[in-house]
């Protein structure tokens, strides 16, 4: 008779337990919600659209590499010490491009690869970050001036990362750059 006058705390753990769950779960999906997700812009193209014609971007560009090659010229490298380089990645940091606060030029030499200037390229142009794309600066169809391909007055005011982005459509040819870019605070 003495055992059913005990009264168990199972229940009470096995409730505990259970209450917890679902508040994490909820805190879990209200955590999540509220990083933003930016889209990846490689290839100046939406994710799903490179995913699925890879491998005709692959082939486009390998033609792209046999009979053109693309300069980013009168552009001041910043030189990165030995220190800063990640000693535990196998691949090297390229230097990046030293960006100045206010307007911006960047000038793009197209030419074939015996040095031939290529006039009737369609050159597409992208500034981006790497993780936002909300301070993009895209530019369709750049002029040709001087026998470059010219982005010009480009207003960039926050310190920070970028990346130079280069589309240049030749025929059935496509070639990209992708150069790294900084602005010093």
């Amino acid at each position: 008779m003495a055992n059913k006058d005990k009264k168990s705390i199972w229940p009470y753990i096995v409730t505990a337990f259970v209450s917890y769950g679902v508040y994490m779960s909820f805190w879990t999906v209200q955590q999540a919600a509220s990083i933003p997700v930016q889209e990846s812009n490689d290839y100046m193209l939406k994710y799903q659209t490179a995913d699925m014609g890879m491998e005709g971007i692959r082939e486009r560009q390998a033609l792209f590499s046999e009979n053109y090659k693309i300069e980013l010229k009168n552009a001041h490298i910043i030189k990165l010490p030995e220190a800063l380089q990640n000693s535990n990645s196998k691949r090297v940091q390229p230097d990046p491009v030293e960006l100045t606060k206010g307007k911006n030029s960047f000038n793009y030499f197209v030419s074939t690869k015996e040095g031939t200037t290529v006039n009737d390229a369609n050159v597409t142009f992208l500034l981006t970050r790497p993780h936002s794309r909300k301070d993009d600066f895209f530019v369709k169809n750049l002029p040709l001036i001087n026998n470059n391909y010219t982005a010009k007055d480009l207003e960039i005011t926050k310190a920070g990362r970028y990346t130079l982005q280069l589309r240049v459509q030749i025929g059935e040819a496509v070639g990209f750059s992708k150069i790294a870019a900084y602005l010093k605070p």
